[in-house]
């Protein structure tokens, strides 16, 4: 059950929390509702983003001021983060309004702040509890967006609400531990959704994998007693000019196969799925959201574990596009299932490719926790993503790939090795899954980093982000109004 947020013209009578935006100094934005810059000043409150103070309102109401940051800067993410700091700021509350949007300049995009708002109050009250005996959760049974023109931004509010929804499937999927999902798992409850919001749906198990000879995604799952699965997902609306296919690492946990991690290392390899969520997450939303883009979502799901039929350092695996790869080391097992799954969705003559995947920690040592790897074969896909991921306020770096290192990645006895050494980790592993898309227009993310977050932070919480269902929803809504394929192909 994510939070209700509605629209309203005018504060509601009545409202617990009235969330007042304030600009950097502090400034009062728009119609200050009896609050004081003075006040703020003596709590030392100076207007940063999602900085608050909570004062004495009319009544039994309290007054919450919110930093914007400066108002010149005020833009939809400023405005995410803000509405998801007063959720928390009125946590305990029955009811919260805010009048936020006055603080966006009147050559912002309204709509899109429209939604960010949305977002960012509904995933900030997002709590995991199925297994919390006290969970506490958000007692807010709604939030009211204050906007004079609030009937002409409903449908903004709508997409919003349907893209949350995806966004909690994606952390709840993530979030669950690994002895309560296992492949066959995550496959039933992907089944259940598309039957619930009217997608198509295949589920291939282990034989049915190994008569389509999805060789990484079975060496992969040799060593776990659970079999695999390949989820394949399909929204297909009438009159579809363009296909877009996304493909997601489903890893249900990972432990590094013989080459296995170290205790620290599995403690949190339950969110080795991330990719996969985002791609279940996202198909979620697409028949609320309605766009005229057939999309196909495919989720490559196995264990990676060292039983006693586990693939071995030197074992040779034949993919799925006839490509045979060295394993050298059975813990970059998420390109051998990627493989499989790039090359299902090449067969499908897709106009573009979007793969997600907890890829490498190289990327996280490169971007951090916060930031994306972005690499790809087409600029104009590569920035159509970035620029979706920036709308949606999961920001994606644009990474090189560059040929001169393909040769690290170069095998004695194989196509391919799954490794290229130490150096440049991410990119030999983006290098790597480039060999299974041939010319199709393609895109990786690397979500190591952002699929978790170890704390609170704006629309973020403490465990799975969910992180690329926001993305690739926006990049999908933006593909309807092409006027072409990317590719210049036809479907």
């Amino acid at each position: 059950m994510t939070l209700p947020v509605s629209l309203a013209p005018e504060v509601p009578d009545g409202v617990d929390v009235l969330g007042v935006p304030v600009a950097k100094g502090p400034v009062l934005v728009g119609h200050g509702h009896g609050i004081e810059v003075g006040q703020l000043e003596a709590r030392g409150f100076e207007g940063k983003v999602g900085e608050t103070a909570t004062l004495a309102g009319e009544g039994a109401g309290s007054l919450v001021a919110v930093g914007v940051g400066p108002a010149e800067e005020v833009d939809a993410d400023v405005l995410r983060r803000a509405a998801a700091a007063l959720v928390r700021a009125a946590w305990k509350r029955r009811s919260l309004a805010t009048t936020v949007l006055e603080a966006l300049p009147p050559d912002g995009d309204r709509a899109l702040a429209t939604r960010a708002v949305a977002e960012g109050a509904a995933l900030a009250a997002y709590r995991f509890t199925r297994y919390k005996s006290d969970p506490d959760p958000c007692r807010l049974e709604g939030l009211s967006l204050v906007a004079a023109d609030a009937d002409g931004l409903a449908p903004h509010l709508d997409r919003a609400r349907a893209t949350v929804e995806g966004v909690c499937l994606a952390r709840d999927l993530v979030n669950e531990p690994a002895g309560s999902l296992s492949p066959s798992d995550l496959a039933d409850r992907a089944s259940e959704m598309a039957q619930r919001v009217g997608l198509g749906v295949e589920i291939i198990d282990e034989i049915e994998a190994a008569n389509l000879g999805l060789g990484g995604l079975l060496g992969v799952a040799q060593g776990s007693e659970q079999p695999c699965r390949l989820i394949k997902l399909t929204y297909d609306p009438p009159g579809a000019t363009r296909t877009v296919a996304l493909v997601g690492k489903g890893i249900t946990f990972d432990s590094g196969g013989l080459s296995i991690k170290t205790a620290e290392g599995m403690m949190g390899m339950k969110t080795d799925m991330g990719g996969g969520a985002a791609v279940i997450g996202a198909m979620s939303a697409l028949p609320a959201l309605a766009p005229s883009v057939k999309v196909i979502g495919f989720v490559p799901a196995t264990e990676n574990m060292p039983g006693g039929r586990a693939i071995k350092p030197g074992d040779v695996l034949k993919t799925r596009n006839g490509t045979t790869v060295e394993v050298l080391n059975t813990d970059a097992e998420g390109r051998l299932v990627l493989a499989d799954g790039l090359a299902l969705a090449v067969e499908e003559q897709p106009d573009a490719i979007v793969d997600l995947a907890t890829l490498t920690g190289a990327c996280i040592v490169a971007l951090g926790a916060r930031i994306s790897g972005l690499m790809g074969n087409d600029g104009d896909l590569v920035e159509e993503v970035r620029t979706a991921a920036e709308r949606a306020g999961e920001p994606a770096w644009p990474l090189p790939l560059p040929q001169e290192y393909r040769k690290q990645i170069d095998s004695e006895v194989a196509d391919l090795k799954n490794i290229g050494g130490r150096s440049a980790g991410a990119l030999t592993a983006g290098l790597f899954l480039q060999e299974f898309v041939g010319e199709v227009p393609w895109v990786h993310l690397d979500i190591a980093g952002p699929s978790r977050s170890d704390d609170d932070d704006g629309p973020l919480v403490k465990g799975a982000t969910g992180v690329g269902v926001r993305t690739l929803l926006e990049m999908v809504m933006g593909a309807e109004g092409l006027s072409a394929p990317v590719s210049g192909q036809s479907t």
